[in-house]
């Protein structure tokens, strides 16, 4: 089997998607007029929307004609599809439940859960120094849940949901778009999504027909959705598994950022001393990254 290379580009491409997912908290903020699950509605429907208006701008729904006639590749956008849509749904409650950094906690853990897919399932190799890191990360991990006192789930279903769909994104393949990958992922979980909305509808006002300004929120969160997810689907298809786990770190610091600075939410001792553990981790993977990347790097183009 052979290994994907790591590629400038498709770094650029996985730093600039998770720079952006962690800036959701502070747009999700917002949105906090609709309920969690009314702001995934829109995420879906006008996430689908916009990609589908590029697919249509960049002339290539041949490809995703040519997509589904491969039930293979089709069958793990399926289950990227709803896997994604499961951690939509838990992420955007952690923040509007004001579980911000619990949510963070999530996207620490998920690296380990993507590492662990990639040396078991994709037999990726790890330096003794990415092991090491691995272990320290392990253990800040179990130090933030026993803060907790109890099973964050929050953060391990945002760990397990992500880290599935991370796999699946890599095992569609190196020769699918990720723009007509993200289309059809959405039009999957669209019908899921209006019948969601009916549900919402049932238990009170949809939100978006409130006015102009709560319309064009929920709209624009919609839009900006998409933007992250094709960016991640262009980097997993340039980067090794592995490394994608360990810039996903960018993500959960800027989450952790924004829930203690911005929000105010708590911060105990322990805590402290788990996210300490953490960012140990991370300059661990950092001086590897650097010590041994430079010279193996693939530049390719955009």
């Amino acid at each position: 089997m052979q290994k994907p290379s790591v590629s400038a580009s498709g770094l650029g491409y996985g730093l600039a998607a998770y720079f952006l997912w962690g800036s959701f908290p502070i747009i999700i903020q917002f949105a906090k007029f609709a309920t969690a699950f009314e702001i995934v509605v829109w995420r879906v429907v006008f996430g689908f929307l916009f990609a589908a208006a590029l697919v249509t701008i960049t002339g290539t729904w041949e490809q995703i004609w040519s997509l589904a006639k491969s039930p293979k590749k089709l069958g793990w956008i399926a289950v990227a599809a709803f896997f994604i849509f499961i951690n939509w749904e838990v992420y955007v409650y952690g923040v509007v439940s004001e579980n911000v950094i619990e949510a963070s906690l999530g996207y620490f853990i998920n690296p380990l859960v993507t590492v662990m897919f990639a040396v078991v399932i994709l037999k990726e190799k790890l330096r003794p120094r990415q092991w090491l890191a691995l272990g320290v990360g392990l253990i800040a991990v179990i130090v933030l849940t026993v803060d907790y006192g109890r099973p964050p789930w929050i953060a391990i279903t945002l760990a397990l949901s992500f880290g599935t769909y991370s796999l699946a994104k890599n095992k569609v393949g190196k020769n699918v778009g990720a723009l007509q990958s993200f289309t059809i992922e959405s039009a999957m979980v669209l019908p899921v999504a209006i019948i969601q909305l009916a549900v919402v509808a049932s238990f009170g006002p949809v939100m978006i027909l409130a006015g102009p300004i709560q319309a064009s929120v929920l709209i624009g969160y919609g839009i900006l959705t998409a933007v992250p997810l094709i960016l991640f689907g262009a980097a997993a298809r340039r980067l090794p598994l592995a490394m994608m786990g360990f810039i996903q770190y960018l993500t959960p610091l800027l989450q952790f950022g924004t829930g203690y600075f911005l929000l105010g939410e708590e911060m105990p001792p322990a805590r402290w001393i788990g996210f300490g553990l953490i960012w140990v981790s991370l300059i661990i993977l950092s001086s590897d990254l650097f010590r041994k990347r430079p010279a193996a790097l693939v530049v390719e183009a955009l």
